[in-house]
């Protein structure tokens, strides 16, 4: 059976909720006791993320309080699953009313009702990028552990519509409305957004993201890859439709010369694998480039058909972000910091193993 609501294997995360329902949440089973919770952390995380923010973004007023109902007591976990909720404060269902019956072009409507046969159209239900509010909140968890191995999570946006980063300036990639890792250009990338806002349309970005630290070793051959397993949790975020590891497809243009990382007994020289080789890391940071489209919701009328197959017009009302791609970024962040804490801790287990039979393995070979 396909689990299509649970991510991991050792640090599992499922998550349950819809855009208008009573309330988000997540369960987290995997994490170690004693974990000193930092809600500091975790509320600035979830303040990247939430809607209203910005003028940029949906003007959705969500606070994103949670309350943590299992799993941490005096400010510490204690090995059980963490429950957490989100409740929705601010849903404004009836701006859906007209279109509960129509499919919006590009959205999941179409191919959830192909799928269940009933579908809840209010935001877009379980497909709306509101789910990932308890995706960040598991995400700053995982991210406090991988900060004891000293591994650092950081993304910003290289590309909004035709407007493109040419440095990355980490110092400043808050501090500018659209994540922008170049501030130079992040002027002309909020007129993109304000254009397409302005015209009634939306547009998209790229994001690009590392991770900085990560040991050798993690991944599997053949079937388990880190970077399958990396390209799989970016696909599973709302909107994500292309990712790229290290050199990504420049390659294409590139020769075997000039695309291998040659190597010195300091390390490698360059770094177009972008961390990873065969599948496994290989203690280079971690790059990847993920591909957001423009979002789908858009007041213009398009065509469509409704549940009935027959064609109509269709208009999104509602409160909806121009550009998805800004509040992304601490989304695509979360789910790297997911997926590597799960190989993290499949890779301790493994070192321990290893470890307990290195003894016996030397002494049967004296024997």
């Amino acid at each position: 059976m396909i689990d299509g609501s649970i991510f991991g294997k050792n640090f599992k995360v499922s998550t349950f909720g819809e855009s208008h329902g009573e309330a988000l949440g997540v369960v987290i089973d995997g994490c170690p006791s004693e974990l000193e919770i930092d809600e500091v952390r975790i509320r600035y995380e979830l303040d990247r993320r939430k809607p209203g923010q910005s003028k940029l973004v949906t003007p959705r007023k969500e606070n994103d309080d949670y309350q943590i109902l299992s799993g941490v007591f005096e400010g510490r976990t204690t090995g059980a699953p963490i429950g957490v909720i989100f409740p929705n404060s601010d849903v404004r269902s009836k701006d859906y009313s007209d279109i509960k019956d129509l499919f919006r072009p590009g959205h999941a409507d179409y191919t959830y009702f192909s799928k269940y046969g009933h579908r809840d159209y209010r935001g877009g239900g379980r497909s709306s990028a509101r789910e990932t509010v308890a995706r960040v909140f598991a995400g700053a968890i995982a991210r406090q552990i991988l900060a004891t191995w000293g591994v650092v999570i950081r993304g910003g946006l290289i590309q909004i519509g035709k407007v493109k980063a040419l440095k990355h300036d980490w110092e400043n990639v808050e501090s500018n409305l659209v994540r922008s890792l170049d501030p130079d250009v992040a002027d002309q990338m909020i007129k993109e957004v304000e254009d397409a806002r302005k015209s009634r349309n939306s547009v998209g970005g790229l994001l690009y993201l590392e991770a900085v630290g990560v040991k050798e070793g993690l991944g599997e051959p053949v079937f388990q890859k880190l970077n399958a397993a990396l390209g799989a949790a970016m696909f599973s975020i709302p909107a994500v439709r292309g990712v790229e590891i290290g050199s990504g497809f420049s390659v294409v243009e590139s020769t075997g010369i000039e695309n291998n990382d040659e190597m010195s007994s300091n390390g490698f020289l360059t770094n177009n694998h972008g961390g990873i080789l065969g599948g496994i890391s290989s203690g280079e940071a971690i790059q990847l480039k993920v591909a957001i489209k423009p979002t789908s919701s858009v007041p213009t009328p398009q065509k469509t058909v409704d549940v009935d197959n027959v064609d109509q017009t269709v208009s999104t009302k509602g409160r909806h972000d121009p550009c998805v791609a800004i509040r992304a970024v601490p989304i695509a962040e979360a789910m790297m910091a997911l997926t590597l804490v799960d190989f993290m801790i499949e890779s301790l287990g493994r070192d321990a193993l290893k470890q307990a039979f290195a003894p016996t393995m030397k002494s049967s070979k004296r024997n």
